[in-house]
C-alpha cells in the first residue's frame, strides 16, 4: 500500500485502501499497523488533524481491529 509522509511526532506515513477500507500507519518506531473497516472520512480527517497522534488516540486506536504488519526497529538499527 502506498503511504504518504505526514507531519507528526508519532507517525511517519499514512495510507488508505478505499476498496477494502484499510488504514495503514507507519509509526515513528518503524512499526506498521493496518486498521480494518475504517471509513474514508476517518482517513481524511486524520490527514487534516492538527495533532495526528491525538486524533489517532481518540478516533482510531480503540475503535478498529488491527494487524501488525511489521515490528518496530531495534534501538540502534
Amino acid at each position: 500500500m502506498l503511504r504518504r509522509a505526514v507531519d507528526s511526532t508519532t507517525m511517519r506515513s499514512v495510507g488508505y485502501q478505499a476498496q477494502d477500507r484499510v488504514l495503514e500507519i507507519e509509526f515513528d518506531s518503524g512499526a506498521v499497523y493496518q486498521y480494518l473497516g475504517v471509513p474514508a472520512r476517518i482517513y481524511e480527517q486524520l490527514l487534516r488533524a492538527e495533532s495526528k497522534g491525538r486524533y489517532f488516540n481518540s478516533e482510531i486506536r480503540e475503535s478498529y481491529p488491527y494487524i501488525q504488519v511489521n515490528r518496530a526497529r531495534a534501538a540502534g538499527s
